[in-house]
C-alpha cells in the first residue's frame, strides 16, 4: 500500500445520492419554469431568431427588468429570467451563459461579449451531499466581461471594470481596473478617452 492509498482510507466521500438544494427555490411555480424551459430552448437558445426586441419582450413576460435599447445575440442561455435585471444599451453576445438562480444585476452600457459566463452557483465540496451554493451577482455600469470569461458567484464587477477574455473572476472587481487571468488579477487602470 503507497502512502497516498493509506491517507485516502477512511475519508469521506461525496455521495451525490444525498445532494441537497435546500433552502434554494428557482421562483415561480413548476409550469413557469416548464413553459420558460421551452421558450428559452426555442426563442433564446437558437440562432434562428435574431431579434433582440422579440426577446427583450419575452424577458419582460417572464418577470425579468430589462432597460431600452438591449441587444441579445442568438444562442444565449438565461437560467430563470425572474431573477434577471439588465440596464439601458447593454450587450449581450452569442453564446452567453447566465446562471441566474439567483439575482443577476447587470447595469447600463454593459458588455457581454461571446461564450461569458455569469455564475450564481457553485457546490460545497467539503460535505458529501454536495450542497447547492447560490450567490448573487452584479455587473454595474460601463462592465466589460470579454470573450469566454467566466463571473463566479457573489462577485461584483464596480463600474468600468474590465475582465479580459478567458479570465476567470473569483473576487471583487475594483472600478475602472483591467484583470486578468485565472484567478484574475488587477493588470492596469482603465482610462477611458472620450
Amino acid at each position: 500500500m503507497n502512502i497516498t492509498t493509506g491517507l485516502l482510507t477512511g475519508m469521506h466521500k461525496t455521495d451525490l445520492s444525498k445532494y441537497n438544494n435546500h433552502p434554494f427555490h428557482p421562483g415561480g411555480n413548476a409550469l413557469k419554469r416548464l413553459i420558460w424551459f421551452y421558450v428559452n430552448a426555442i426563442f433564446f437558445k437558437t440562432s434562428l431568431i435574431p431579434s433582440s426586441r422579440f426577446k427583450v419582450i419575452l424577458l419582460r413576460l417572464f418577470g425579468a427588468k430589462i432597460g431600452k435599447n438591449v441587444t441579445i445575440k442568438p444562442c444565449v442561455n438565461i437560467k430563470y429570467p425572474w431573477f434577471l435585471s439588465i440596464g439601458n444599451e447593454t450587450w449581450i453576445g452569442e453564446n452567453v451563459w447566465i446562471d441566474s438562480l439567483v439575482m443577476v444585476n447587470i447595469g447600463a452600457n454593459v458588455c457581454l461579449s461571446q461564450g461569458a459566463m455569469l455564475l450564481t452557483g457553485s457546490h460545497d465540496y467539503k460535505k458529501t451531499s454536495f450542497n447547492l451554493i447560490t450567490k448573487e451577482l452584479t455587473l454595474e455600469d460601463g462592465v466589460w466581461i470579454a470573450a469566454g470569461a467566466i463571473v463566479t458567484p457573489g462577485v461584483t464587477a464596480a463600474s468600468h471594470s474590465v475582465l479580459t477574455a478567458g479570465s476567470v473572476a473569483t473576487q471583487n472587481l475594483q472600478p475602472y481596473v483591467i484583470y486578468q487571468g485565472n484567478p484574475a488579477i488587477k493588470t492596469r487602470e482603465r482610462n477611458i478617452l472620450s
